[in-house]
């Protein structure tokens, strides 16, 4: 492997060639040139398979090709022709295969049989489905039901997730913690207070008719690519977007289309963003405030003068609560304070908002650079506020825009895999079931972090997903999971949670989506719900990886016949046979959403979520949009300073999604590993650093609890002064677990005050130890 660090940013565009040789190499890599290259064409399609990364939006109208760089890694990694089968396990032990690194387990292959673990050999060992359901259940009915945890990743259709809250709550809790927790709950908590809505209220028809964008905290070019079409077109109009973000990420400052014969053999390249702020990592909620300040001080002169206003007066007197004492925050806020804590000059910030003031329909778009921080709800509610001074929620072209990431996990969300009792119909599931669902409410993720650090959890249920590497604090918390007397992965690959497993554990390998589905019904369909509200069918191609696998909704139901009492009302095995009654289940359940589901399943571009804020209707305490004022400008007001401490935040590689690591390569930063701190030069000379040296970086703060990781390379790169970025999960240890969004519980990943020591100097801690 190249160890050679890069100090010079790379200047290539996103997409273009780089694209095209990802994809080959990636097909190629895991086998599947030709099979890979023909199912790339049905993905995204209405006669295809959703795709299994993103859940960026599906048009109605696809190109050709409707997969970017990203998708199309997902595909060749679930289609993969490599095995991970009982022959693997025989060669390998779970304590060495942690030596492994999370790329080579997950590239190992497909898991293909049901597994239990052996102790005596340190060995998954493989155990027929009945057998496995069977003890699962019995152990579950042994223990405290308050006390299991039923965790689901994002990808999981909309039928499995149904059927796994209803599995969870029959069984008798709310612990239904999910990736949302990780990442946009600071959106579901924020836009619900604010809006009334807990989601975006942007659909794809509003790119067309916005004429100003307004980008914060997404990286588009590795976590959602596709927007980029949509993003293209908006320029090739003439509108502005103008961007937030502490680095320059390639995806939001030009692009290459690869469908466009032209660009890929002229080279020419769209730029994506018209400004460009570089602000302090956990800046945002300063230089909005600084927007806020602007367009209020321009409207404040309009009216001195009697010149044309500014705010949209009209939309404020009859839509929102709160505008008076958030004006007046803004104005008393001073410009110093914006610009000490957003890292950018006044006059970058009235320029964006100029910006803003001209156009009509602005939109505004975020992500995890948004939401992971200690006011992470706060920086949701301060982009609404932005937007409601101009009338820019409920009308063509406008509205607010949460790029979320795994490709179902709002649909979850949606269908009641939720912890808060709140959110969820439970007096319908009453009626429709004959159960008394339980009302108390259940452990988000973080929560059932510290339930397993404090030893109170006794089995943990997985439903996809690799949570063990996902959560912070990741050297407090190993070794209580290994505590956790009974643990169960639904999975299709091996990764890091199975490794560090409970006391008890089974490996239970399912089918991807993008395999057929055969049931006693016939070939099944599922289906899900992309960023923008909107639910698609979606319909297997490949054929499955064993014949051994079982589909996730067999699986929940498997587990669900050997733990709960027959229900008459319910047939789980009906249920497996043919998922459009599990579609009527749904419907029932929440008919204003899904009423005809079945009929509408397929329909090009999806079908919505009815949205009221979209129309203009708030279903908030107040029935109005609210204004949020916000007490302070600090990203973590909360944390103790500390002298030399630089600010962490964490990002994801072109090579990564999420915590799947597709290639240890990242061409966007011109690195080959991961292992990395990217620095400002004037960071590095204060701290007699070298482009290349090898550091220890600590948390910086004292709580008795000795966070740290060893051997990072440094490498220089244009990062705002005073910040410091990493790769997650890598970095995970630093972030402490009571680190997170206030009102949320997000772990605030984006903004960690760290201190960074030169390896075998005095203070080095890992020397000191």
């Amino acid at each position: 492997m190249n160890t050679r660090s890069k100090t010079n940013e790379p200047t290539l565009p996103a997409g273009g060639w780089g694209s095209v040789k990802e994809v080959s190499t990636i097909l190629l890599k895991q086998h599947v040139p030709v099979e890979g290259g023909a199912l790339l064409l049905k993905q995204n399609k209405p006669d295809g398979f959703m795709c299994t990364s993103c859940a960026w939006a599906k048009p109605a109208h696809p190109h050709p090709a409707e997969f970017c760089e990203s998708g199309a890694k997902a595909t060749a990694w679930e289609i993969t022709s490599k095995r991970v089968d009982p022959g693997f396990f025989a060669r390998h032990t779970l304590r060495a295969l942690e030596s492994w690194h999370d790329h080579e387990l997950e590239d190992a292959g497909r898991l293909t049989v049901p597994m239990r673990w052996d102790s005596a050999l340190d060995r998954y060992v493989e155990i027929g489905w009945e057998q496995a359901f069977a003890e699962i259940g019995a152990k579950l009915k042994a223990l405290d039901p308050k006390k299991v945890v039923f965790y689901s990743s994002g990808r999981a259709s909309l039928e499995t997730s149904y059927m796994y809250g209803l599995l969870a709550r029959m069984y008798g809790n709310n612990n239904l913690p999910d990736s949302s927790n990780m990442c946009h709950e600071s959106t579901s908590v924020g836009l619900q207070a604010s809006l009334g809505v807990p989601v975006g209220t942007v659909q794809l028809d509003d790119f067309d008719k916005t004429d100003c964008i307004l980008f914060f905290g997404q990286n588009v070019g590795v976590n959602s690519p596709r927007m980029l079409h949509q993003l293209q077109d908006v320029r090739k109009r003439g509108v502005p977007i103008v961007t937030f973000n502490p680095l320059r990420e390639r995806g939001l400052v030009s692009f290459v289309n690869p469908q466009s014969p032209a660009e890929m053999l002229t080279g020419h390249e769209t730029a994506i963003s018209t400004q460009y702020h570089q602000l302090k990592a956990g800046g945002d909620g300063a230089a909005i405030m600084g927007i806020c300040k602007a367009v209020i001080a321009t409207d404040d002169a309009a009216l001195a003068s009697g010149g044309t206003r500014v705010l949209d007066a009209a939309f404020l007197a009859e839509h929102t609560h709160g505008f008076d004492t958030f004006a007046a925050k803004a104005r008393a806020t001073s410009w110093d304070e914006i610009e000490q804590e957003s890292g950018l000059p006044r006059v970058q910030i009235e320029e964006a908002a100029r910006e803003y003031m001209r156009a009509k329909a602005c939109m505004i778009v975020y992500g995890m650079g948004i939401t992971q921080h200690r006011n992470g709800v706060e920086n949701v509610q301060m982009l609404v506020n932005l937007l409601l001074l101009r009338g820019n929620i409920g009308k063509p072209g406008a509205g607010i825009c949460p790029v979320r990431g795994h490709s179902n996990v709002q649909g979850q969300r949606t269908v009641g895999i939720s912890e808060k009792p709140e959110l969820v119909p439970l007096d319908k599931l009453k009626e429709q079931y004959g159960f008394e669902p339980p009302r108390d409410k259940g452990m988000n993720t973080i929560e059932a972090c510290e339930a397993i650090r404090d030893g109170t959890v006794e089995a943990l249920v997985s439903l996809g997903g690799n949570l063990v590497r996902a959560v912070p604090d990741h050297g407090q918390m190993e070794q209580p999971w290994r505590d956790i007397p009974l643990t169960v992965h639904i999975a299709t690959k091996l990764n890091r949670s199975h490794l560090v497993h409970g006391r008890d554990a089974y490996l239970l390998p399912c089918l991807g989506r993008i395999e057929i589905d055969r049931q006693r019904g016939g070939e099944q369909a599922v289906s899900m719900e992309d960023s923008t509200a909107c639910m698609h069918g979606s319909r297997g191609r490949a054929e499955p990886a064993a014949d051994t696998l079982l589909s996730e909704p067999a699986i929940v139901a498997g587990i669900a016949k050997a733990l709960l009492a027959p229900n008459p009302r319910l047939d789980w095995d009906a249920w497996v046979a043919d998922y459009g009654r599990i579609r009527d289940a749904i419907a029932e359940t929440y008919p204003e959403i899904f009423h005809d589901f079945n009929a509408r399943m397929w329909t090009p571009g999806g079908f919505r979520k009815p949205l009221a804020a979209a129309k203009r209707v708030w279903n908030t305490d107040t029935k109005k949009a609210n204004f949020t004022t916000p007490a302070g400008l600090k990203a973590d007001p909360d944390m103790p300073s500390h002298p030399d401490a630089l600010r962490l935040f964490t990002v994801r590689s072109d090579g990564q999604f999420n915590t799947t690591i597709y290639s240890l390569e990242d061409r966007f930063r011109g690195t080959e590993r991961r292992d990395v701190l990217f620095m400002a030069r004037e960071d590095m000379d204060a701290r007699g650093l070298a482009d290349g040296d090898i550091v220890t970086a600590s948390t910086a703060v004292d709580d008795g609890v000795a966070r740290r990781v060893e051997a990072l390379r440094v490498i220089e790169f244009p990062v705002p002064a005073g910040c410091v970025a990493g790769y997650y999960p890598e970095l995970n240890p630093l972030i402490p677990l009571w680190h997170y969004a206030k009102e949320s519980k997000v772990p605030a990943a984006k903004s960690v005050d760290i201190v960074i020591v030169k390896r075998g100097t005095p203070t080095d801690p890992a020397r000191m130890h």
